[in-house]
Protein backbone atom coordinates (compact mmCIF):
# COMPACT_ATOMS: atom_id res chain seq x y z
CA UNK A 1 0.00 0.00 0.00
CA UNK A 2 1.56 3.67 -0.84
CA UNK A 3 2.68 5.48 1.90
CA UNK A 4 0.16 8.16 1.65
CA UNK A 5 -2.93 5.57 1.56
CA UNK A 6 -1.77 4.24 4.92
CA UNK A 7 -2.14 7.86 6.11
CA UNK A 8 -5.25 8.44 5.07
CA UNK A 9 -6.78 5.25 5.95
CA UNK A 10 -5.43 5.40 9.54
CA UNK A 11 -7.52 6.55 12.74
CA UNK A 12 -4.57 6.56 15.17
CA UNK A 13 -1.21 8.22 14.02
CA UNK A 14 0.91 5.53 12.73
CA UNK A 15 4.68 3.70 13.60
CA UNK A 16 7.38 3.37 11.01
CA UNK A 17 10.51 2.52 11.27
CA UNK A 18 14.12 3.57 8.99
CA UNK A 19 17.08 1.03 8.59
CA UNK A 20 20.51 0.91 7.28
CA UNK A 21 21.57 -1.88 4.76
CA UNK A 22 24.44 -3.93 6.63
CA UNK A 23 28.02 -3.53 5.44
CA UNK A 24 29.37 -5.01 2.43
CA UNK A 25 29.83 -8.79 3.42
CA UNK A 26 27.15 -8.87 6.18
CA UNK A 27 24.21 -10.96 6.06
CA UNK A 28 20.94 -9.70 5.57
CA UNK A 29 20.03 -11.58 8.95
CA UNK A 30 21.19 -8.39 11.11
CA UNK A 31 18.54 -6.73 9.09
CA UNK A 32 15.57 -9.00 10.50
CA UNK A 33 17.44 -8.98 13.89
CA UNK A 34 16.68 -5.34 14.32
CA UNK A 35 12.71 -5.53 12.56
CA UNK A 36 11.58 -8.79 14.50
CA UNK A 37 11.60 -7.61 17.77
CA UNK A 38 9.40 -4.20 16.54
CA UNK A 39 6.61 -5.92 14.37
CA UNK A 40 4.04 -6.16 17.55
CA UNK A 41 3.61 -2.73 17.09
CA UNK A 42 2.71 -2.72 13.72
CA UNK A 43 5.34 -0.59 11.56
CA UNK A 44 2.91 0.46 8.78
CA UNK A 45 6.48 0.92 6.37
CA UNK A 46 10.24 0.54 7.05
CA UNK A 47 12.54 2.61 5.49
CA UNK A 48 15.65 1.45 3.53
CA UNK A 49 18.28 3.74 3.36
CA UNK A 50 20.99 4.03 0.24
CA UNK A 51 24.55 4.74 0.26
CA UNK A 52 26.15 5.97 -2.32
CA UNK A 53 29.54 4.52 -3.98
CA UNK A 54 32.61 6.22 -2.49
CA UNK A 55 36.40 6.14 -3.82
CA UNK A 56 39.25 5.51 -2.23
CA UNK A 57 43.01 5.52 -3.68
CA UNK A 58 45.47 3.08 -3.47
CA UNK A 59 48.89 3.08 -3.56
CA UNK A 60 50.37 0.29 -5.99
CA UNK A 61 53.89 -1.19 -7.28
CA UNK A 62 55.57 2.13 -9.35
CA UNK A 63 54.60 4.63 -7.21
CA UNK A 64 51.11 5.43 -8.81
CA UNK A 65 47.82 5.32 -7.53
CA UNK A 66 44.69 3.46 -8.46
CA UNK A 67 41.03 4.95 -8.06
CA UNK A 68 39.19 2.31 -6.23
CA UNK A 69 35.49 2.28 -6.02
CA UNK A 70 33.85 1.29 -2.82
CA UNK A 71 30.08 0.91 -1.50
CA UNK A 72 30.07 0.20 2.25
CA UNK A 73 26.50 -0.33 2.31
CA UNK A 74 24.87 -2.32 -1.01
CA UNK A 75 21.93 -4.03 -1.61
CA UNK A 76 18.53 -1.41 -0.22
CA UNK A 77 16.05 -2.85 -3.65
CA UNK A 78 17.29 -6.30 -2.48
CA UNK A 79 16.38 -5.30 1.10
CA UNK A 80 13.15 -3.82 0.42
CA UNK A 81 12.08 -7.12 -1.59
CA UNK A 82 13.34 -9.38 1.26
CA UNK A 83 11.39 -6.89 3.66
CA UNK A 84 7.95 -7.00 2.14
CA UNK A 85 8.30 -11.09 1.25
CA UNK A 86 9.05 -11.73 4.85
CA UNK A 87 6.75 -9.37 7.27
CA UNK A 88 4.12 -8.58 4.32
CA UNK A 89 5.03 -5.18 5.73
CA UNK A 90 5.49 -2.00 2.61
CA UNK A 91 9.39 -0.95 2.30
CA UNK A 92 10.26 2.30 1.17
CA UNK A 93 13.73 2.54 -0.76
CA UNK A 94 15.77 5.86 -0.65
CA UNK A 95 16.21 7.52 -4.03
CA UNK A 96 19.43 9.66 -3.96
CA UNK A 97 20.66 12.21 -6.59
CA UNK A 98 24.40 11.37 -6.01
CA UNK A 99 25.76 8.70 -8.16
CA UNK A 100 23.36 8.23 -10.75
CA UNK A 101 22.92 9.37 -14.32
CA UNK A 102 19.35 9.91 -15.14
CA UNK A 103 19.73 6.86 -17.20
CA UNK A 104 20.48 4.88 -14.27
CA UNK A 105 17.73 6.31 -12.07
CA UNK A 106 15.68 5.13 -14.36
CA UNK A 107 16.45 1.64 -14.39
CA UNK A 108 16.52 1.95 -10.78
CA UNK A 109 12.45 3.00 -10.61
CA UNK A 110 12.18 0.16 -13.38
CA UNK A 111 13.62 -2.95 -11.00
CA UNK A 112 11.76 -1.32 -8.48
CA UNK A 113 8.48 -1.35 -10.24
CA UNK A 114 8.81 -4.74 -11.51
CA UNK A 115 8.94 -5.85 -7.92
CA UNK A 116 5.64 -3.97 -6.89
CA UNK A 117 7.42 -1.40 -4.92
CA UNK A 118 4.98 2.00 -5.09
CA UNK A 119 6.73 3.94 -2.84
CA UNK A 120 9.97 5.82 -2.67
CA UNK A 121 12.08 8.62 -0.84
CA UNK A 122 13.51 10.99 -3.41
CA UNK A 123 16.50 12.87 -2.13
CA UNK A 124 19.84 14.77 -3.09
CA UNK A 125 22.00 12.76 -1.50
CA UNK A 126 24.84 14.03 0.74
CA UNK A 127 28.26 14.96 -0.95
CA UNK A 128 30.93 12.49 -1.05
CA UNK A 129 33.76 12.79 1.44
CA UNK A 130 36.15 13.54 -0.84
CA UNK A 131 34.46 16.39 -2.02
CA UNK A 132 33.65 19.71 -0.20
CA UNK A 133 30.76 19.89 -2.02
CA UNK A 134 27.27 17.89 -3.39
CA UNK A 135 28.47 17.05 -7.22
CA UNK A 136 26.16 15.56 -9.36
CA UNK A 137 26.77 13.10 -12.05
CA UNK A 138 27.17 13.24 -15.15
CA UNK A 139 23.94 13.70 -16.79
CA UNK A 140 21.87 13.15 -13.11
CA UNK A 141 20.55 15.27 -11.26
CA UNK A 142 21.96 18.35 -8.80
CA UNK A 143 18.64 18.51 -6.76
CA UNK A 144 16.19 16.17 -5.10
CA UNK A 145 13.07 18.34 -6.86
CA UNK A 146 14.66 17.56 -10.37
CA UNK A 147 14.46 13.30 -8.86
CA UNK A 148 10.90 14.04 -7.79
CA UNK A 149 10.12 15.01 -11.25
CA UNK A 150 11.50 12.63 -13.27
CA UNK A 151 9.54 10.01 -10.91
CA UNK A 152 6.48 11.72 -11.42
CA UNK A 153 6.73 11.87 -15.43
CA UNK A 154 7.51 7.77 -15.52
CA UNK A 155 4.16 7.79 -13.42
CA UNK A 156 2.52 9.64 -16.46
CA UNK A 157 4.21 7.06 -19.00
CA UNK A 158 7.11 9.83 -19.88
CA UNK A 159 10.47 8.16 -20.04
CA UNK A 160 13.44 9.34 -21.32
CA UNK A 161 13.22 7.90 -24.52
CA UNK A 162 10.40 9.84 -25.83
CA UNK A 163 9.59 7.72 -28.71
CA UNK A 164 9.10 4.40 -26.92
CA UNK A 165 5.89 2.98 -27.77
CA UNK A 166 3.12 1.23 -25.53
CA UNK A 167 4.86 2.80 -22.36
CA UNK A 168 3.46 1.38 -18.99
CA UNK A 169 3.56 4.54 -16.61
CA UNK A 170 4.93 3.68 -12.96
CA UNK A 171 2.52 4.31 -9.90
CA UNK A 172 4.84 5.58 -7.11
CA UNK A 173 4.04 7.47 -3.96
CA UNK A 174 6.42 9.82 -3.89
CA UNK A 175 8.42 11.18 -0.14
CA UNK A 176 10.83 13.78 0.50
CA UNK A 177 12.59 15.18 3.20
CA UNK A 178 11.79 18.34 5.49
CA UNK A 179 13.79 20.19 8.13
CA UNK A 180 12.22 21.84 10.99
CA UNK A 181 16.00 23.37 12.15
CA UNK A 182 16.55 24.36 8.08
CA UNK A 183 18.85 22.63 5.54
CA UNK A 184 22.37 23.59 6.39
CA UNK A 185 22.89 24.56 2.65
CA UNK A 186 19.79 26.58 2.56
CA UNK A 187 19.93 30.91 3.43
CA UNK A 188 16.91 30.52 5.55
CA UNK A 189 14.22 28.98 6.59
CA UNK A 190 11.77 30.61 4.18
CA UNK A 191 14.16 29.70 1.88
CA UNK A 192 14.00 26.02 2.54
CA UNK A 193 10.39 25.56 2.95
CA UNK A 194 10.23 27.37 -0.60
CA UNK A 195 12.44 24.60 -1.92
CA UNK A 196 10.12 22.21 -0.35
CA UNK A 197 7.05 23.47 -1.80
CA UNK A 198 8.55 23.12 -5.20
CA UNK A 199 8.90 19.40 -4.34
CA UNK A 200 5.32 19.31 -3.58
CA UNK A 201 4.23 21.37 -6.58
CA UNK A 202 6.05 18.91 -8.96
CA UNK A 203 4.33 15.44 -7.64
CA UNK A 204 5.61 14.31 -3.69
CA UNK A 205 2.82 13.52 -1.70
CA UNK A 206 4.32 13.26 1.89
CA UNK A 207 7.50 14.81 4.04
CA UNK A 208 9.54 12.57 6.61
CA UNK A 209 11.45 15.36 8.54
CA UNK A 210 15.13 15.21 9.88
CA UNK A 211 15.54 14.46 12.87
CA UNK A 212 14.91 17.27 16.20
CA UNK A 213 15.12 16.58 19.63
CA UNK A 214 12.87 19.57 20.12
CA UNK A 215 9.12 19.14 19.38
CA UNK A 216 8.47 22.76 19.31
CA UNK A 217 10.78 23.32 15.89
CA UNK A 218 8.51 20.65 14.37
CA UNK A 219 5.43 22.41 15.12
CA UNK A 220 6.95 25.80 13.61
CA UNK A 221 7.57 23.94 10.88
CA UNK A 222 4.34 22.73 10.37
CA UNK A 223 2.81 25.97 11.04
CA UNK A 224 5.48 27.53 7.98
CA UNK A 225 4.54 24.81 5.91
CA UNK A 226 0.80 25.20 5.80
CA UNK A 227 1.49 29.43 5.41
CA UNK A 228 3.73 28.30 2.43
CA UNK A 229 0.33 26.26 0.99
CA UNK A 230 1.50 23.23 2.32
CA UNK A 231 -0.68 20.58 3.05
CA UNK A 232 0.98 16.85 2.45
CA UNK A 233 0.91 14.68 5.61
CA UNK A 234 4.58 15.94 7.48
CA UNK A 235 5.87 13.01 9.81
CA UNK A 236 8.11 13.55 12.37
CA UNK A 237 12.07 11.86 12.43
CA UNK A 238 13.02 10.64 15.33
CA UNK A 239 16.47 9.69 17.11
CA UNK A 240 16.58 8.37 20.24
CA UNK A 241 19.94 9.75 21.34
CA UNK A 242 21.92 6.84 22.70
CA UNK A 243 26.01 8.03 24.06
CA UNK A 244 27.50 11.16 24.80
CA UNK A 245 29.34 11.73 21.50
CA UNK A 246 26.09 11.97 20.24
CA UNK A 247 25.40 15.03 21.33
CA UNK A 248 27.83 16.73 19.87
CA UNK A 249 28.68 14.86 16.71
CA UNK A 250 24.64 14.93 15.44
CA UNK A 251 24.21 18.53 15.80
CA UNK A 252 27.51 18.87 13.43
CA UNK A 253 26.19 16.98 11.31
CA UNK A 254 22.40 16.87 10.78
CA UNK A 255 22.10 21.03 11.71
CA UNK A 256 19.77 20.26 14.33
CA UNK A 257 20.14 21.98 18.34
CA UNK A 258 20.31 19.95 21.32
CA UNK A 259 17.56 21.42 23.86
CA UNK A 260 19.60 22.45 26.66
CA UNK A 261 17.33 20.28 29.59
CA UNK A 262 18.24 17.45 27.63
CA UNK A 263 22.00 18.55 27.56
CA UNK A 264 22.41 19.14 30.87
CA UNK A 265 20.47 15.31 31.79
CA UNK A 266 23.02 14.07 29.63
CA UNK A 267 25.69 15.33 31.38
CA UNK A 268 24.94 14.07 34.01
CA UNK A 269 25.62 10.52 33.02
CA UNK A 270 28.28 8.83 33.83
CA UNK A 271 28.10 6.03 31.00
CA UNK A 272 26.51 5.47 27.58
CA UNK A 273 24.19 3.11 29.50
CA UNK A 274 22.94 6.28 31.17
CA UNK A 275 22.61 8.56 28.32
CA UNK A 276 20.14 5.67 27.18
CA UNK A 277 18.22 5.87 29.42
CA UNK A 278 18.07 9.58 29.12
CA UNK A 279 17.53 9.66 25.61
CA UNK A 280 14.39 7.36 25.84
CA UNK A 281 12.94 8.73 28.13
CA UNK A 282 13.01 12.16 26.31
CA UNK A 283 12.01 10.06 23.23
CA UNK A 284 8.80 8.52 24.74
CA UNK A 285 7.55 12.41 26.30
CA UNK A 286 8.11 13.68 22.33
CA UNK A 287 6.21 10.98 20.68
CA UNK A 288 3.45 11.17 23.52
CA UNK A 289 3.24 15.11 22.56
CA UNK A 290 3.48 14.20 18.73
CA UNK A 291 0.70 11.95 19.47
CA UNK A 292 -1.54 14.00 21.24
CA UNK A 293 -1.11 16.86 18.55
CA UNK A 294 -2.37 14.20 16.10
CA UNK A 295 0.85 14.09 13.96
CA UNK A 296 0.52 11.58 11.02
CA UNK A 297 3.03 9.31 11.80
CA UNK A 298 6.19 8.93 13.96
CA UNK A 299 8.68 7.85 11.99
CA UNK A 300 12.10 6.18 14.20
CA UNK A 301 15.36 6.13 12.86
CA UNK A 302 16.62 3.02 14.11
CA UNK A 303 20.36 3.27 12.91
CA UNK A 304 20.34 -0.74 12.49
CA UNK A 305 18.97 -1.23 16.43
CA UNK A 306 16.00 -1.79 17.75
CA UNK A 307 16.39 -2.39 21.54
CA UNK A 308 15.82 1.56 22.05
CA UNK A 309 13.28 2.15 19.82
CA UNK A 310 11.61 -1.03 21.26
CA UNK A 311 10.94 0.46 24.49
CA UNK A 312 9.79 4.03 23.51
CA UNK A 313 6.77 2.41 20.97
CA UNK A 314 5.99 -0.31 24.27
CA UNK A 315 5.48 3.21 25.80
CA UNK A 316 3.35 4.90 23.70
CA UNK A 317 1.62 2.63 20.72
Amino acid sequence: MKVIDCIKQAKSTLFSIEILPPLKGKSIQSIFDGIDPLMEFKPSFVDVTYHREEYLYKKRDGGYLEKVSIRKRPGTVGICAAIINKYHVDAVPHMICGGFSKEETENALIDLHFLGIDNVLALRGDSIKSEPEFVPEPNGHAYALDLVKQIEHMNRGKYIEHELADVSPTNFCIGVAGYPEKHSEAPNMFSDVKFLKAKIDAGAQYVVTQMFFDNSKYFEFVKKCHEMDIHVPIIPGLKILTTKKQATILPKIFNIDIPQALLEEIEKCKTDADVREVGIEWCINQSKELIKEKAPCLHYYTMGTSESTRRVASKVF
